[in-house]
């Protein structure tokens, strides 16, 4: 039997049904997207938006697996805790950038033994060799440090503040969809937009050159409660920062 909906859920979805009736079937302008999956949020709590954007890939192969990073313009809306495992003069470092936890081998040790509260992790080089083996825990969790996305390396501090900035990883699932967080519903409709151009660039600027054809095949943005809203992806297409 199909879901029933609530009435606030029904309601929010006559409103997406709507807007796509007078500005056609092939889905919303990015800006009108944003407008209108902040208006169809259901929850009572500040809700995260997230796209959900199915890439022209095949993931199979790895040569057109999409993995990337992208520092948000407006943040994410979220509180995020950082650990970072490093030693030396790079604890310091880390610590004055504002990391949350800040440990070497004891660390380590700690989330061999399940300990894994926290949002994002950044390690030094040196210490990867301590660092790998945790791969098994943090990897299904998205929180292994990564030299692709900038999490591996000895400028801490920078990738600290980047990840506490609004940075945040992205990689095609086996689908070849990309699910990223772009903000909260609270943010202004131009502030969603703004982390949406930022996202989507940085998976233009990532386009694997196997991959064929159209390269953004289906996008969607949601609010943590609320109706999928389609957006135009030949307009998506053309998102791209200035310079």
């Amino acid at each position: 039997m199909p879901k029933k909906r609530g009435k606030k859920y029904t309601e929010a979805a006559k409103k997406v049904e709507a807007a796509l009736a007078a500005n056609g079937d092939g889905g919303l302008a990015p800006e009108e997207a944003c407008k209108i999956v902040r208006e169809t949020s259901t929850s009572k709590f500040d809700a995260t938006v997230e796209a959900h954007i199915r890439l022209g890939v095949d993931p199979r192969h790895a040569e057109q697996m999409v993995r990337g990073s992208v520092v948000l313009p407006n943040g994410t809306g979220k509180k995020v805790r950082v650990a970072v495992f490093a030693t030396g003069d790079k604890v310091r470092e880390a610590q004055d950038a504002g990391a949350d936890y800040v440990g070497g081998e004891d660390m380590v040790k700690k989330v061999s033994e399940g300990w894994t509260d926290f949002d994002a992790a950044v390690a030094t080089p040196d210490i990867m060799s301590k660092v790998g083996p945790l791969g098994k825990i943090l990897g299904p969790r998205g929180l292994m440090p990564n030299p692709k996305s900038g999490t591996v390396t000895f400028d801490v501090a920078r990738a600290v503040r980047e990840v506490k900035g609004g940075k945040v990883e992205f990689r095609t699932d086996k689908f070849g969809i990309v699910h990223a967080p772009i903000g909260k519903v609270s943010f202004g409709d131009g502030q969603l937009h703004q982390n949406l151009v930022a996202l989507v660039d940085a998976l233009l600027r990532n386009k694997p050159s196997a991959s064929k054809g159209q390269y953004l095949r289906t996008f969607y943005l949601t609010a943590t409660q609320g109706p999928s809203v389609p957006v135009d992806v030949k307009e998506a297409a053309r998102l791209q920062l200035a310079g």
